[in-house]
């Protein structure tokens, strides 16, 4: 092979040129060369990192819909699908005046949103039906026999146990809530009975079930409960709303220097059982109440959050429910009569041949009334004008324009921009005889029920053979109908104040297919803290949360950009570096030979050995 040699045509100092000037600008890329170079490197990781982001995020959206739609068909299905692992389930008796009814809950995973609530609903059996269980007679009716309330009330939950997967028992929250019934009872035959619960129960049964959840309610937490059922079931706790839904400007109490919330005005309840009677509704914080009238309490499952704190004015009217509304009446009548029988030296109403005319009984009904040694004979007249008439004192009413039944104070309703649902016997007396449940009307309930006490007592029983009446109405129904109606109207007209052409009122018992009872937001308040206790962080982190993922995944493109950015302006500084500094020798060492190259002047031929 041949070789070049240099070193016989140039001095040894132009070795030093070639070695320090020349090789270098082959070896350091130029300015516009690292820009161009760094641009390069930066657009394939850009690309890199949104293929990556665009693969990662649809993912999300379909693990998130995937999730979703696996609520929904926790949530939506008639029947509810107890083999689904994710279904928690919930179990409140109601031990009422009458009777006792066991209902069954279930709900599925909490999302993971601190705003909403548990998403709970009724069980539905393999038919459709709700997984509902009565019994008679109440179970105050065993106060003088408390060791019977375990075998008493046990039926009701042999039958919601068979319901419920097995293996969920021993998580299956258990609540038996005692009213009106109980309350009339003296505190040591409550106590025995409550006791007998306490006791028995957790021998028999594996639900979750504590000495705290046996209880007997007050009338306040009772109207507090269907004011929050009934709310639930219209979505008046969700605070996402459009504009067409009716807002509030809410003050949370306790906290004067917080911004008003705007959420959606909730709507008030009536509710009249067979002992008491109940009005609750949300008030303003300007609105002064007494604190035994008043319930202020965060629905929520964040104890810090205010999203779910209310203000809500509750009254309850022990001795006020249809039952014993009648029975007061019935009482006062043998009372006065016997009084007026003696002084008059009378008989009227001790003999079936001489009957006591009763205008809150329907037309020639012969009723008895009274014990054994004070018997009353009744016949009915069925005029519904005089009834109600005569059952005005029993409401107690005073002169106060703030007042109510006994009265009770009541905050102002604004009428005009108010809305309120009636359950119970209000829903009964408009529905279930006089077949016109919903939307109250005060002129056409009033025409309805005269028709119905002034018409013969044998012509509503052949119509009640017939099937003309609701399914679950009976005879007593039918016999104590006008009074009901005559006692409802006193009510709601004279003790609660409400205006003659009121129109915002709906007697219900299904609200949006579900049956609303005060059972539903006692185990809504009741479980309030579950929700965030029991969901796994994977769930938090992951498809429950979407604002939470989008959050992360922002935070991480903007990290990997900054860091991007950092490692390349580091290459680019360090690169200019060498480049200074390598121009720094040049002008330092550069002999007077270098002009001569850089100019071009004649160069001598260099020889070739071969």
């Amino acid at each position: 092979m041949g070789r070049i040699s240099f070193s016989c045509l140039f001095p040894a100092s132009w070795h030093f040129s070639l070695s320090s000037q020349v090789l270098p600008r082959l070896l350091v890329p130029s300015l516009r060369q690292l820009l161009f170079i760094s641009l390069v490197i930066f657009l394939i990781g850009l690309v890199y990192l949104l293929l990556a982001a665009a693969r990662g995020h649809a993912s999300f959206l379909t693990k998130e819909n995937n999730f979703h739609r696996r609520l929904a068909r926790v949530t939506d299905l008639d029947a509810t699908d107890t083999s689904n692992p994710n279904l928690n389930f919930g179990l409140v008796v109601d031990c009422g005046s009458s009777g006792s009814r066991v209902f069954v809950y279930c709900w599925p995973q909490h999302n993971g949103n601190p705003r909403e609530l548990l998403d709970i609903r009724q069980m539905k059996d393999v038919h459709r039906k709700p997984v509902v269980m009565k019994i008679k007679p109440g179970i105050s009716e065993l106060a003088k026999t408390p060791e019977r309330a375990s075998d008493y009330i046990k039926p009701l939950l042999s039958f919601a146990a068979q319901h419920i997967p097995k293996y969920k028992h021993q998580e299956t929250p258990l609540y038996i809530l005692c009213t009106a019934g109980m309350r009339i009872l003296p505190e040591n035959q409550q106590e025995a009975l409550l006791e007998d619960l306490r006791t028995d129960i957790p021998v028999d049964f594996n639900f979750l079930f504590s000495d705290s959840h046996v209880e007997v309610i007050s009338g306040k937490q009772e109207g507090v409960y269907a004011w929050i059922g009934i709310n639930f079931v219209l979505g008046r706790f969700n605070h996402v709303h459009d504009d067409e839904d009716a807002v509030v400007e809410v003050h949370v109490p306790g906290n004067d220097q917080q911004v008003a919330l705007m959420r959606k005005r909730t709507a008030g309840v009536l509710d009249m059982g067979g002992v008491s009677t109940q009005i609750a509704y949300e008030v303003p914080k300007t609105e002064e109440v007494a604190k035994n009238l008043l319930a202020e309490f965060n629905l929520g499952c964040d104890a810090h959050s205010t999203d779910h704190v209310y203000r809500v004015y509750v009254s309850t009217f022990l001795g006020f429910g249809g039952n014993a509304a009648r029975q007061r009446y019935e009482e006062s009548f043998v009372r006065n009569t016997v009084t007026r029988n003696r002084l008059l030296g009378q008989h009227v109403g001790e003999t079936a041949e001489s009957p006591l005319l009763d205008p809150c009984l329907p037309t020639d009904l012969q009723d008895e009334i009274g014990s054994p040694a004070q018997k009353l004979y009744l016949r009915g007249t069925g005029d519904f004008d005089r009834c109600r008439q005569l059952l005005q004192p029993f409401l107690n009413r005073t002169n106060d324009t703030q007042s109510s039944l006994s009265g009770v104070y009541q905050p102002a309703i604004d009428y005009r921009n108010s809305q309120f649902y009636g359950f119970s016997e209000f829903y009964y007396c408009t529905e279930d005889v006089l077949r016109m449940g919903g939307d109250y009307n005060a002129s056409k309930y009033i025409q309805v029920a005269k028709g119905y006490c002034a018409t013969q007592w044998k012509t509503l029983k052949k119509r009640f053979d017939s099937g003309l009446y609701a399914s679950h109405a009976d005879l007593h129904r039918l016999k104590y109908q006008c009074f009901k109606s005559a006692w409802m109207y006193e009510v709601l007209h004279s003790g609660f104040s409400f205006p003659t052409n009121y129109e915002n009122l709906k007697t219900a018992l299904l609200v949006y297919e579900k049956e609303v009872q005060w059972t539903l937001g006692a185990i809504l308040y009741r479980t309030r803290f579950l929700p965030l206790r029991d969901i796994p962080q994977e769930s938090l982190k992951g498809a429950h949360s979407h604002w939470r993922h989008s959050f992360s995944f922002l935070s991480n493109c903007y990290l990997f950009l900054a860091c991007f950015f950092i490692v390349l302006l580091s290459i680019m500084l360090y690169l200019l570096r060498l480049r200074r500094i390598h121009r720094r020798a040049v002008q330092r060492y550069t002999p007077s030979s270098v002009p001569w190259l850089e100019m071009s002047l004649g160069s001598p031929t260099l020889p070739v050995n071969l």
